[in-house]
């Protein structure tokens, strides 16, 4: 399955594991690129030196190609950064920032650089600023997501048109089905995150994947827009939340209600109760807790079928 994605990454198929927060750890990223994908360790949960061994041990586990998921907005970048280039990382995808800041910078140094962004203004931007490839998240997605709120189905074919260099589309994709939908809309690939979560190998706590794999639709809400827009499973704390809003709240309450370490507290330590528990809406598609491997190996086959029986139609 040879095209722009897996060339520019050097891998067996056009599929990225996201880097998400508590979550996408060395065994979830190598478990990935061993899977014929690309795997990203997500550095927004980490310190330095955490990230440090992260990329060490997943240097370990696989030698395939992986990456380093990189927000922007967060402590120590510069050490962050550092650090990626002292390990060899060659893959980096950023996000929550101006990827002016920082994209020649790491091309410099050999790194082939992405950049998520929500929107076909922020496409553009990361375009201008010679990223070489762009993932567009649609509204859908977990985490932290556009203040648009434009659908995936709608941003892919939007952000195609505008773009010269390789898209990869993000939000609801966890089936190879969906993933052949994004592709024929323009996507040269997909970024999978949600699926992931609930996979053998991620870091997630085992409670917080329960919570996923019994997810049904409308459990997710998109909120906390005032701050930085993010997708949760609705619970006591997002109860709280909403209660809060009723009273019209200022943003430093809002930041006081949301405090320190939530979710962390959610997704890798299991509070499911006061915990920020965030994930996309395709939850309510994912039934089961599977190895990587497998996750993959049916995301392939699943794309291959549908692509047959498109082309018989």
């Amino acid at each position: 399955m040879k095209n722009r994605i897996t060339n520019l990454f050097n891998i067996k198929y056009p599929i990225i594991q996201a880097g998400m927060i508590w979550n996408s750890g060395w065994r979830l990223a190598s478990a990935a690129s061993n899977s014929g994908i690309l795997g990203l360790i997500g550095a927004g949960s980490m310190y330095p030196e955490v990230l440090r061994e992260h990329i060490q041990k997943c240097k370990a586990a696989t030698d395939k190609p992986f990456g380093v998921n990189v927000p922007m907005l967060y402590p120590n970048i510069e050490e962050i950064m550092d650090i990626i280039v002292e390990e060899g990382v060659k893959i980096v995808f950023t996000s929550a920032g101006n990827p002016k800041t920082w994209t020649n910078w790491l091309q410099e140094r050999g790194i082939t650089v992405v950049h998520v962004v929500s929107s076909v203004k922020f496409a553009l931007k990361a375009q201008a600023a010679g990223v070489d490839a762009v993932v567009a998240e649609g509204f859908e997605a977990g985490g932290h997501n556009g203040r648009d709120e434009t659908t995936t189905l709608t941003l892919i074919p939007m952000v195609k048109e505008q773009l010269e260099i390789p898209l990869i589309a993000a939000g609801g994709i966890a089936t190879g089905r969906a993933m052949l939908a994004c592709m024929v809309l323009g996507a040269d690939g997909v970024q999978v995150g949600s699926r992931f979560v609930a996979s053998e190998e991620s870091s997630a706590h085992e409670d917080f994947k329960q919570v996923v794999v019994d997810a049904k639709e409308g459990d997710t809400q998109l909120t906390l827009k005032e701050l930085a827009p993010v997708r949760l499973i609705k619970n006591k704390f997002y109860n709280e939340v909403q209660e809060l809003y009723r009273k019209g709240p200022s943003i430093e309450e809002l930041k006081t209600l949301l405090g320190r370490a939530r979710a962390k507290r959610g997704m890798f330590e299991g509070d499911l109760d006061d915990g920020e528990l965030e994930i996309g809406q395709i939850s309510g598609l994912i039934h089961n807790i599977k190895p990587v491997a497998e996750i993959v190996n049916d995301m392939i086959s699943e794309f291959e079928e549908a692509k047959n029986n498109v082309t018989s139609l």
